[in-house]
């Protein structure tokens, strides 16, 4: 056998990686900022960019690049936007 040969057959002998237990997935994800502020956004009142950027210590173009990358584009939730008292409230709109 060529030694070429027995490096690929070498290389495809490795073991496969074991899968992350999902235990410490969801645990995560229950506490991570992601779910916070989408938390913020299902409640009735909304929450503003300000809101937002304090509770996650992100910055403002952050919290606007997760609206639109995540919320509408990744989790296909429709977001609603009104301005309130002169502060643009975001909200995810009630499914019908």
């Amino acid at each position: 056998m060529s030694a070429r040969k027995q490096l690929t057959t070498a290389t495809a002998r490795k073991p496969a990686r074991q899968p992350v237990s999902d235990n410490k997935t969801k645990k995560s994800d229950r506490n991570s900022k992601k779910s916070h502020v989408i938390a913020m956004l299902q409640s009735p009142k909304g929450a503003t960019i300000a809101a937002m950027t304090k509770a996650t210590s992100w910055q403002q173009h952050s919290v606007r690049a997760f609206l639109a990358g995540v919320v509408r584009k990744r989790l296909k939730l429709k977001l609603d936007s009104k301005l309130v008292d002169g502060e643009r409230v975001y909200r995810i709109a009630a499914a019908r």
